[in-house]
């Protein structure tokens, strides 16, 4: 597999698992642990979306593109 298809998996996993844990916390709680959850969450979605654009931008520049045959017959 190549890496840049490899970091668009685990970036879209990393988005999923912060809209998650984001969400899975009610707002206005006061307990510690849970509002630690919930900023952890902010941080790994937006990370997430960092890994799978750089995934994307990896496969794009590393593709193959095809030779320029020029043919200059008359």
């Amino acid at each position: 597999m190549k890496f840049g298809i490899a970091f668009v998996v685990i970036g879209i996993g990393m988005f999923i698992s912060g809209l998650v844990m984001f969400y899975s916390v009610e707002s206005g709680l006061k307990d510690q642990l849970l509002m630690i959850i919930k900023n952890a969450g902010t941080f790994v979605g937006l990370s997430g979306m960092g890994v799978t654009l750089a995934g994307i931008l990896l496969h794009l520049i590393n593709r193959n593109e095809p030779e320029i045959k020029e043919n200059f017959d008359i």
